[in-house]
């Protein structure tokens, strides 16, 4: 298969449009706890202190992740939005990743969404990730869509080495929804040997094949000075061939609220760490705060926009 560094068209709930609503579960009955915290009428946002790795340097900036609940279409796998649709739904926990960073002159924009069902047990995977990358140079944009055992991978991208690009990919983990299993039950993650699909935007990023690598998962706890937290451990996943290693810190209880991460790779010649601290954290229904008064919640989040200035 073709390297694939592509990438999706952004999923974010506009004003006028269908608001992003939380779901209220399946047939799939999750403990109390974790139906008091997800299914009551709100996201989790956090907002990180960003230093991003390209070009042989680690470059500023800050990063978004949104986690909320809703109900999605197995079939058409997009957002359950009427009434009688007469498609198979289940809740999934969503994840909308913005990454914003500042290289040189020009700036980089990564957003990554993901769905991965809340019943694990019927459900291994999860069911869709699109990822869109912009920079001053061109745009990618990249679509998997799980289909029995794999996904369908769609690519369409501005660089030559890229180009629009249709396949699939057999059954393996995705390094993009490793993040939503943190947050739905780290034990399900993989440990020792597996196949992974390097997230999508690492493909834009380093060069990595959007395909099944080989991939060593551990889990330990964390003690190091850089992320604050209760009790946190660290998910590493570690690519040995390509040497580059991703490590999720995050909070070892309920909710498994995520510190920070780092990702360590080699960018022109320099083996460099990415590093993203987490500054805030805020429970809210955005979808309905959408006015300019509103900007007071964005300003408590401490979120820029793009950089810190």
């Amino acid at each position: 298969m073709k390297k694939i560094t592509f990438i999706l068209v952004i999923l974010w709930c506009l004003a006028g449009l269908t608001a992003c609503r939380p779901g209220n579960g399946d047939d799939f009955e999750p403990s109390q706890p974790f139906r008091d915290y997800w299914f009551n009428g709100q996201a989790e946002i956090s907002r990180y202190s960003l230093q991003q790795v390209q070009y042989g340097t680690r470059n500023p900036g800050e990063a978004v992740l949104v986690f909320v609940t809703e109900d999605f279409l197995t079939d058409k796998q997009v957002k359950l939005e009427s009434e009688d649709n007469p498609g198979d739904a289940t809740t999934v926990l969503k994840l909308n990743s913005i990454r914003r960073f500042v290289t040189g002159i020009y700036d980089y924009s990564l957003y990554t969404s993901v769905f991965t069902p809340v019943n694990t047990d019927d459900f291994a995977h999860s069911l869709k990730v699109t990822m869109s990358a912009q920079d001053w140079c061109g745009q990618t944009y990249t679509q998997l869509n799980r289909r029995g055992t794999g996904y369908n991978v769609l690519g369409r991208s501005y660089f030559e080495r890229q180009g629009d690009v249709e396949g699939t990919i057999g059954e393996a983990w995705l390094e993009d929804e490793i993040w939503t299993f943190v947050r739905l039950s780290p034990e399900l993650l993989p440990i020792g040997s597996t196949d992974v699909v390097p997230a999508a935007y690492a493909a834009r990023l380093t060069g990595q094949a959007l395909e099944p690598l080989s991939a060593i998962g551990s889990m330990t706890d964390y003690t190091g000075p850089a992320f604050t937290g209760k009790a946190l451990a660290v998910y590493s996943l570690l690519y040995p061939d390509s040497s580059r290693e991703l490590r999720i810190v995050f909070e070892k209880a309920f909710p498994h609220q995520i510190a920070g991460w780092e990702e360590t790779y080699t960018s022109r010649g320099k083996v460099l760490t990415t590093r993203a601290v987490r500054t805030s954290l805020l429970r809210s229904d955005y979808w309905n705060h959408n006015a300019p008064a509103d900007t007071t919640l964005r300003n408590q989040l401490g979120v820029t926009g793009f950089v810190p200035r």
